[in-house]
């Protein structure tokens, strides 16, 4: 706590970084090495501290300035070169910056500057689960320790493991994974099954196409995830936790290491924590990057060293997991919530969301939004409110978002006014899942975004069962068939049928859900099938076989984006002049239509003549 106090009272400046994957993605690196080389140029003194995600991605890399006296100051894309002009604005002019300005982290106003927290982005957001996410060092726990940290687990273990359990049953809290199982009745049903041992796993093995939700988490607060183990461990009677995290995160990892080795120094970690009864350690498990072990029975599997393939339940985890014993496998947003659900009571958790689906949700907003990024709202916030207040709106017009990643499905206009619930979801066909939110507009063809995420899930199936190693491959067929212009009407009665006979036959939660994408599709944009099949067209240029691409000249500025970005040179012309396509040379990838602002290249369907 002394380390947070002297910044927050420092008599230098201090230099707050993103250094989370996103930041780290945008630059942040060669950023916080501009500032060293400002610094030490000029021999000043100011700390740097790196932060994880604050939330708005698209604004990276954020760079905040806290001067003495003054609050910390927050600016968006900063590149390297531009680190000099914001320095020596603070430095030699004495002057607040007003380039790339976001706002400040006061409390009230500052200099007509806005609130940091009063951006159009984060103004309806609650942040339960990311309350230090972007404000603390994540690899220092004197941050974490001075924003209340381990005080809930210090009152737990002040409580019976049954006192505890009716906090959490008392804040509605589900499982934030996906299935939404409420956290006290699994933890009941462990704790009450009679055993020499009990286990706690934490499921970090976040793999959905464009969801980062659990890694950013990790990467901003790693002790909140490692509390809320604590917190679950004494009230399931564990005596050992794990973090199964998938090693494509090597950033998360080494954080993960860094606060449980400091947790083992303060004593949190072995026996008798805090003088207590309760003695508890976590060790760590990289998995390898499939996706299947997202599911329970594979997770313990691959933990135990085997294969990560399902098995039949019951017996279920809680009765029979990790080596036969009772295990209670949670979701890392679920766990990172219990400190702040203790720390503040179950009702202050409750008074969010809605009456089945309580407190507040993170979520990943990405795909074709003006804002993209890490977001945290109240449980049944509207489509519309995350997408158009929030997310600040679709950048060609709103077509679908797909829900709960490649195990959901996707969602029409008729929904956006719809609930962000486990329920409002779950009735339209689709899933919460761990809370990827993908947005889509009016150039994603259906078509093809169902066979994306088919061929993702047909991949990544283990082969145990025949619904899903085999059925999701003839959905796959199918579906590669009518984008090519070669489907026929009966294909849409073969793929519902084979839908949900791999839905009611498939062995885990990975071959039941994966024909969620092709269902809701089907349900909700059949008329798009129809395009394909019957009319052999793609109505948003996308499907190579059904669209042929063009210049239109009384369009085009010859401002050279397009020939920029095409790989085969397909496209050619003299600057500030009507450019010229090669049809011999387009490989229709789609560049040069992606990047035109002048809507100058356009997709003409190609006729097909039946039986071709």
């Amino acid at each position: 706590m002394r380390e947070w106090e002297r910044l927050r009272n420092s008599s230098h400046p201090v230099i707050y970084v993103g250094a989370a994957s996103c930041g780290l993605a945008a630059g942040a690196d060669e950023v916080i090495e501009a500032i060293e080389r400002y610094l030490s140029a000029g021999k000043r003194r100011a700390d740097i501290i790196r932060v994880g995600c604050i939330g708005p991605c698209y604004l990276e890399p954020l760079v905040d300035v806290q001067m003495p006296g003054m609050p910390r100051i927050s600016y968006s894309n900063l590149s390297p070169a531009r680190v000099t002009d914001l320095l020596e604005s603070f430095f030699d002019k004495n002057e607040v910056f007003q380039r790339r300005l976001v706002g400040h982290f006061g409390d009230s106003g500052f200099d007509g500057i806005p609130r940091f927290f009063d951006h159009p982005m984060l103004a309806r957001q609650v942040r339960i689960v990311l309350r230090n996410c972007g404000i603390v060092d994540p690899e220092n726990a004197d941050h974490y320790l001075a924003r209340g940290g381990y005080a809930a687990l210090e009152s737990c273990l002040s409580l019976s493991w049954r006192q505890v359990l009716d906090v959490v049953k008392d804040s509605g809290l589900r499982g934030r994974g996906g299935a939404g199982f409420p956290t006290w009745r699994k933890w009941l049903i462990c704790r009450e099954t009679e055993s020499d041992k009990r286990f706690l796993i934490c499921n970090a093995d976040e793999g959905d196409p464009g969801a980062f939700m659990n890694r950013s988490l990790i990467e901003g607060d790693p002790h909140a995830v490692l509390e809320g183990m604590l917190i679950a461990g004494y009230t399931i009677g564990a005596s050992a936790g794990y973090v199964y995290i998938r090693a494509e995160y090597p950033l998360a990892i080494r954080r993960l290491r860094t606060a449980i080795a400091q947790m083992r120094e303060m004593g949190l970690l072995g026996d008798r924590i805090l003088g207590s009864d309760f003695s508890f350690d976590i060790k760590l498990k990289e998995g390898a990057g499939a996706f299947v072990c997202g599911e329970e029975t594979a997770l313990i599997a691959s933990i135990e060293g085997k294969r990560g393939m399902p098995r039949t339940r019951p017996p279920f985890p809680a009765v029979e997991g990790l080596w036969g014993k009772p295990t209670i496998i949670n979701n890392v947003e679920t766990l990172g919530a219990l400190p702040n659900i203790v720390r503040n009571g179950p009702g202050w958790f409750s008074q969010y969301g809605t009456e089945s689906s309580k407190g507040t949700k993170t979520f990943s907003l990405v795909g074709r939004v003006r804002r993209t990024g890490l977001i945290e709202v109240p449980l049944g916030t509207s489509l519309r409110t995350v997408i158009d207040d929030v997310g600040g709106g679709v950048i060609k017009g709103f077509k679908a978002v797909q829900t709960g990643g490649p195990s959901g499905g996707c969602l029409g206009e008729e929904f956006l006014d719809s609930p962000i619930d486990y329920d409002a979801l779950a009735a339209a066909g689709s899933i919460m899942g761990s809370g990827g939110l993908i947005v889509l507009d009016r150039n994603t063809c259906i078509i093809d975004t169902a066979k994306y995420f088919l061929n993702f899930t047909q991949a990544e199936s283990c082969g145990k069962c025949v619904p899903c190693r085999v059925g999701t491959r003839h959905l796959v067929d199918i579906l590669e068939r009518i984008s090519r212009g070669q489907g026929e009407i009966s294909d849409l009665d073969k793929l519902e049928r084979l839908a949900r006979t791999i839905k009611g036959g498939a062995l885990c939660g990975l071959g039941q859900t994966a024909p969620n994408p092709v269902l809701t599709a089907l349900k909700y944009f059949r008329t798009e099938f129809l395009a394909h099949i019957v009319e052999k067209r793609c109505p948003a240029a996308v499907c190579r076989d059904l669209v042929v691409y063009r210049i239109i000249k009384d369009k085009c500025t010859g401002c050279q984006r397009c020939v920029q970005v095409c790989p085969t040179e397909a496209i050619s012309g003299p600057r500030s002049e009507p450019h010229n396509l090669d049809m011999t040379k387009c490989i229709k990838c789609r560049s040069c239509y992606e990047i035109c602002r002048f809507d100058a290249i356009a997709g003409d369907a190609i006729v097909i003549e039946s039986g071709v």
